[in-house]
């Protein structure tokens, strides 16, 4: 029952559940139940109400232009939250499989993919905040929606999720719902899935507003509106709102700053911290140029690498096995110029020469290297984390295309190009599973791009014929240096300048291990190498592509 009281000689009736005051002992009767029911008030019904108490001070009375700032700031904050949250779950995905440096360095030169693909991006994210944003503002207002009208937002986000893993280096989240091949099976490397997760996040927008017409008709067969304004209620999650906001933007920049291109933008941008004193004096002339052509030479000898490892008669047999399409093989480095006089005849005939790896040749052992640690069988490739529902999804297996099968998923595991012991077995898995590179934050073990199989080949031929656990860590640096220079140059100087080690008295087996030599651990080297201003210029990445 609504309470009766006095006020400036006035009898009125107040709803004892939110406190307004009617004339009407009628509508005070409507508020109560109303507000027991639904745990707020009616902006119907309170509009019968009485004026506040005039006794009140001016600074005690809800001042209106606050109020509306209010609901402004509260709305605002709750899309922002959730574009800065839906942005790091696409980034985490993202450094899956690779780093937004590494996207940025494999897709630049294309504008017609790479500004595409960052504006769609963008405009996901931001969707998504308004979405949310819009989601909160109709059930305030008119109670939660309808599971049929809001879906797309979900799925839109799962897309956006799926359609932002790296289009170079995989496509591990694909495989989730279940698109066969990955990106390798879009013509357009994946923009095709951003523009529909973009679409599928405007799509909310458009039935929202035919939902919110439909609400608020006026007629009777409509829900009456709540007050969805700010209240004194929503303070706690107004502060709330503002932490997480703060958080986030806190996190996402302690997350970005890691990434060499944005460290080398803010270094551009300020002078080198004072602690750095010695190393200013070293970059102020000409000897940071010194020290990273003197770096550049010991990554990448002029000479190039003498392996001890050959090739034998790997190749042979994948041409053979049909994992090498002759044809395909062929036809691609015609367009290049051709195999380089030392690999003229490598198709045919078995090569009993160690490998002599250089600048000019690295490219082609890539693609030599590659179907060997693909194909060949091991017993311990059951266990692999590429054997599973998403084989055919990684570009690894996906992205082999010059064999007879269209996908090279279906060699996975599957010949005895390389014949290994139960130890020589256990000796590669072992130096693969502490064996990292920088286009992915996966070991060699999990080989989920080309230089993982790659490697994963070469560990497996150096252990065939006798090399020891030392001999192949140092084998995958010196490949690794010289399929990742720019990575490994980098870190070379990080051990110089840093830890004032040279790169020749370096363990490879620290360098190769997930420290240094992952994703996100070479990120992290390079944010720092930039920072001591020791990078004069951008050199060359690797793609993974054939």
């Amino acid at each position: 029952m609504p309470k009766t009281i006095t006020q400036q000689d006035k009898e009125l009736y107040q709803c004892e559940e939110c406190g307004f005051k009617y004339a009407e002992k009628e509508w005070a009767e409507k508020c109560e139940s109303w507000c027991k029911e639904h745990q707020s008030c009616n902006i119907e019904i309170i509009t019968h109400g009485t004026p506040p108490d005039n006794t009140a001070k001016d600074d005690d009375l809800p001042n209106e232009e606050d109020r509306k700032f209010n609901t402004k700031l509260f709305y605002s904050l709750i899309g922002i939250a959730s574009s800065l949250a839906f942005f790091l779950v696409l980034y985490w995905v993202l450094r899956l499989d690779s780093a937004i440096t590494n996207l940025i360095t494999n897709t630049y030169d294309t504008p017609l993919y790479f500004w595409p693909y960052v504006i769609l991006t963008l405009g996901t994210i931001v969707l998504f905040g308004i979405n949310i944003t819009l989601l909160v503002y109709r059930w305030r207002k008119f109670g939660p929606p309808k599971v049929k009208t809001q879906s797309g937002t979900g799925f839109g986000s799962l897309v956006g999720i799926a359609a932002s893993a790296c289009p170079v280096c995989g496509s591990t989240i694909l495989s989730a719902i279940g698109i066969a091949g990955g990106l390798a099976a879009f013509p357009f490397g994946g923009l095709e899935l951003k523009a529909l997760s973009f679409g599928l996040m405007a799509l909310p927008l458009w039935l929202m507003k035919k939902d919110l017409a439909k609400l608020e008709c006026g007629d009777s067969t409509c829900p009456v509106p709540q007050d969805y304004s700010f209240k004194e209620t929503d303070r706690p999650w107004l502060i709330a709102l503002l932490t997480a906001v703060i958080v986030l933007v806190f996190v996402s920049w302690n997350i970005l700053k890691t990434e060499p291109v944005i460290a080398k933008f803010v270094e551009n941008n300020r002078t080198l911290n004072s602690t750095n004193d010695k190393l200013n004096n070293l970059v102020a002339s000409d000897a940071g140029s010194k020290l990273f052509d003197e770096v550049t030479t010991k990554v990448l000898p002029e000479k190039g690498f003498q392996s001890k490892i050959r090739l034998g008669d790997s190749v042979v047999k994948l041409v053979e096995n049909g994992v090498i399409d002759r044809t395909k093989f062929e036809a691609i480095y015609k367009e290049r110029g051709g195999l380089p006089p030392e690999l003229k005849d490598v198709l045919d005939k078995p090569s009993d020469k160690p490998i002599l790896l250089t600048r000019t040749n690295s490219n082609y052992y890539v693609n030599l290297l590659w179907p060997v640690g693909l194909s060949n069988y091991i017993g311990s490739n059951r266990r692999s984390p590429v054997n599973g529902k998403s084989l055919f999804n990684f570009a690894s297996t996906g992205g082999w295309n010059i064999g007879k099968e269209d996908n090279g998923g279906a060699y996975f595991n599957k010949f005895k190009i390389v014949d290994l012991t139960p130890e020589q077995e256990a000796l590669v898995v072992k130096v693969a599973e502490n064996t990292y590179r920088p286009c992915c934050n996966n070991s060699t073990f999990f080989q989920d791009c080309n230089h993982g199989s790659a490697l994963l080949g070469l560990l497996q031929l150096g252990a065939a014929q006798g090399l020891t656990e030392d001999e192949l860590y140092r084998e995958a640096l010196a490949f690794n240096s010289f399929w990742f220079p720019q990575n490994y140059i980098e870190t070379a100087l990080y051990f110089k300048a840093v830890k004032n080690a040279d790169w020749e008295n370096v363990d490879p087996k620290v360098i190769m291990d997930k420290v240094y030599s992952s994703a996100s651990g070479a990120s992290l080297v390079a944010q720092k190498v930039n920072e001591l201003g020791l990078v004069p210029q951008q050199k060359g990445g690797a793609g993974c592509g054939v």
